[in-house]
């Protein structure tokens, strides 16, 4: 198939590698021109494991183009794939801008006899119907006849850090749509993906809409219900990890989404969220788990800087922090709601200094900062973990990548001016931890 995807950034840029991975002619499309000269040079804007390959071997072989040419794109194209992003407003609902922008420009360029027109953003119930309505009102515009199309629901599920894999071999596809022909052509799409089990689900396109917004909050549901949990565990003097492991046997429940630690973030949960909360909020219904979900997980954020600051005794004027991790979570330099940056700005506020080590997001990180800060060398940003430790106060954990999981604690030992850890997610054993001298401080432990 002949495919194009407007918008560059994460779901895009995933999207539209994959399907040319599977051998379809795929132009990916984005206003930012730098961003596209980049990408014809096989430099990525963002870091997600195994796709700077599959975008430089696909662009090589013709089968994967960049354009920032949206008449370029759409009139090459029958399947059109919208994969710009829908930043959440100051009120916390999507912002569709972009999504009805493009859907404009397409409409003004479209040349195929018959498109599938698909909001792969995740946007609010009822968009594909704006979408749809401004295609035909450019298609009226032209005076053109004898274009047709179908607007589809087909809402991403990547995971940042595993999107590949994810998309390679998904657990579903969600396909809203009230057209046979639609659904016919993007079933045949995604066969190549579902070659063993047959995992296209098809749906209507509101239902579609609300798939994706009902699975993220879901998964945030459960995390903040487990840090709930974990504060009443250290009020009560429970391990929660021993609690976690009981309540994950039950095959209802599961081990998925139930690991205690100091709040979640990214560029999904948080907004998909707001935008839930939102869209109830238009329509009068009160989400009161909803709302308890996002209150938990601000709260969450807080947490570290809150048993560092009481082991502190209140005062951490001139204290050093090492903090291992930044990105929101192991895999990705998305530092999108990142529980770090709560930390860091908590920490630096109350006088403290912090060195920090990320293994691929220290230089988004630095970008988060307050340049002041960087310039007095309140915050510093090192490339090895070790390094990072040198002469500070204690260790926090914030992201859990691989090679935090198990370190030197000799070195660790010697490097900190006093043996202190503040475990963010619940990676080390207490037990261990303070039989070789450490305080320690976890989630509900």
């Amino acid at each position: 198939m002949k495919i194009s995807v407007y918008g560059t950034g994460y779901v895009g840029l995933v999207t539209g590698s994959c399907f040319s991975e599977m051998g379809n002619t795929v132009t990916c499309m984005d206003i930012d021109e730098s961003k596209i000269d980049g990408l014809k040079e096989g430099i990525l804007p963002i870091y997600e494991p195994g796709l700077e390959q599959l975008v430089q071997e696909n662009y090589r072989e013709k089968r994967l183009k960049f354009t920032a040419s949206i008449k370029t794109a759409a009139a090459n194209s029958s399947c059109h794939f919208i994969a710009v992003g829908t930043p959440p407003k100051e009120d916390g609902s999507a912002d569709l801008q972009h999504v009805l922008e493009v859907a404009r420009q397409i409409g003004q360029n479209l040349q195929q006899k018959y498109n599938v027109i698909v909001d792969k953003s995740t946007v609010p119930v009822g968009t594909a119907e704006k979408v749809a309505g401004i295609i035909q009102d450019e298609l009226d515009n032209r005076g053109v006849s004898g274009i047709e199309f179908d607007v589809v629901s087909n809402p991403e599920f990547l995971k940042e850090g595993t999107a590949i894999a994810d998309f390679m071999h998904p657990d579903r596809v969600i396909i809203g749509t009230d057209s046979a022909r639609a659904e016919k052509i993007m079933h045949g799409l995604y066969s190549s993906f579902t070659r063993v089990h047959d995992r296209v689900m098809a749906m209507g396109i509101r239902e579609a809409e609300m798939t994706k917004y009902a699975a993220n909050a879901m998964l945030a549901t459960k995390i903040s219900y487990i840090n709930e949990i974990a504060s009443l565990c250290e009020e009560l003097g429970v391990d929660v990890e021993q609690v976690r492991e009981g309540i994950g046997a039950d095959k209802r429940i599961g081990y998925h989404f139930i690991y205690p630690g100091c709040g979640y973030g990214g560029s999904c949960f948080p907004k998909d969220i707001r935008a839930l909360q939102r869209m109830a909020e238009e329509v009068g219904f009160t989400p009161h788990v909803l709302n308890a979900v996002e209150a938990r997980n601000t709260m969450q954020k807080e947490s570290l800087f809150n048993k560092i600051n009481t082991h502190f005794g209140g005062d951490l004027q001139g204290k050093t922090i090492a903090l291992w991790g930044l990105s929101f979570k192991p895999g990705t330099d998305d530092m999108r709601e990142a529980p770090s940056l709560v930390l860091i700005r908590s920490l630096l506020k109350a006088g403290a200094s912090v060195q920090a080590h990320d293994p691929v997001a220290n230089q988004t990180a630095r970008e988060e900062m307050d340049k002041q800060w960087i310039q007095q060398h309140r915050i510093r940003f090192f490339d090895h973990q070790y390094d990072a430790l040198n002469g500070a106060d204690a260790l926090a954990l914030v992201t859990e990548w691989k090679p935090f999981r198990n370190p030197d604690y000799e070195v660790v030992m010697n490097r900190l001016h006093s043996p202190v850890i503040f475990d963010g997610r619940n990676q080390y054993n207490p037990k261990h931890l303070k039989e070789s001298g450490f305080r320690y401080y976890g989630i509900g432990r």
